[in-house]
């Protein structure tokens, strides 16, 4: 949890990014920049553990909702494939006058994150992976589910014996060790962006999006930027051996595993993460 002393307030921004805008909330001001990216059926309330608190230590911490995910826009006709999201965080940077900055992604975000540091690596100082995509591991067993039921979930929507309650909380309560970290409370804000059958359309949309081409061929030797590795061991989603793939893949990456905790790792372990961030970005 946050420290009493750590102001938990964010400036609120909507950045154009190209096919919509994106909502983005911005902790502290004339630090170096972190750009903090979520995955599927989560948000950039994912982070309210963690950005306030690299603020406080001088960053400048902004966490975003990808495009068709959270307050950011939904565009009908939009492409929300990791190729995509990844030309929307960079237009995000250039129009937020952020030359370079950190990157820090988890899951799907983890793909955008790696998208940028190996083909625009200028913009990446730092790079942080959390149980993240990659390589042959596109999409997570939970998206590839989504992406396999589509049809039936389609018909179960049309007849109104469906919303996107039970796909967001299957989704959620999968990607912690302890079910304690995410009680419903938790789970009903995450749902919020999904409400009513146009809400389940739209979170099936998005998974269907998720493809292995936007990263398994990626130049991932090219990435120059100190990289940390950072691995949830019950994640039961993805191969743990994925971890080591991309530390072997990434150079000078360094790849820290955290037992008891699965692919959520803001939300089960956010101190710890949030130590492992500052040690990287102070490299």
């Amino acid at each position: 949890m946050i420290p009493s002393n750590i102001a938990p307030d964010a400036d609120t921004l909507l950045v154009g990014a190209g096919q919509g805008s994106l909502h983005v909330e911005r902790y502290g001001t004339g630090g170096r920049p972190v750009v903090l990216l979520h995955g599927l059926g989560t948000s950039s309330f994912l982070w309210r553990d963690v950005a306030p608190r690299l603020a406080a230590d001088g960053y400048s911490a902004y966490a975003l909702d990808l495009l068709g995910h959270g307050e950011s826009d939904r565009p009908l006709e939009a492409d929300y494939s990791i190729a995509a999201q990844a030309t929307c965080v960079e237009r995000v940077l250039s129009s937020l006058r952020l030359p370079s900055a950190a990157l820090v992604g988890i899951d799907m975000g983890g793909g955008v994150a790696q998208r940028l540091a190996s083909t625009k690596g200028g913009l990446v100082t730092h790079l942080a992976l959390i149980n993240s995509v990659g390589l042959d591991e596109c999409p997570a067993g939970d998206v590839a589910s989504l992406q396999r039921d589509t049809a039936r979930y389609a018909l179960r929507v049309s007849r109104g014996l469906l919303g996107a309650a039970p796909l967001i909380q299957g989704l959620l309560e999968g990607s912690v060790a302890d079910r304690v970290h995410m009680p419903a409370r938790l789970v009903a804000r995450y749902l919020a962006p999904y409400a009513g059958s146009d809400g389940v359309t739209h979170l099936l949309k998005l998974a269907r999006a998720v493809d292995a081409e936007d990263v398994e061929d990626l130049p991932l030797g090219n990435i120059r930027a100190p990289t940390l590795i950072i691995w949830g061991e019950e994640d039961r989603w993805l191969d743990s051996g994925l971890a080591e793939r991309l530390h072997g893949s990434i150079p000078g990456s360094q790849l820290v595993r955290l037992p008891g905790v699965a692919r959520l790792v803001p939300e089960e372990a956010p101190d710890t993460l949030t130590q492992l961030l500052l040690e990287l970005l102070k490299r």
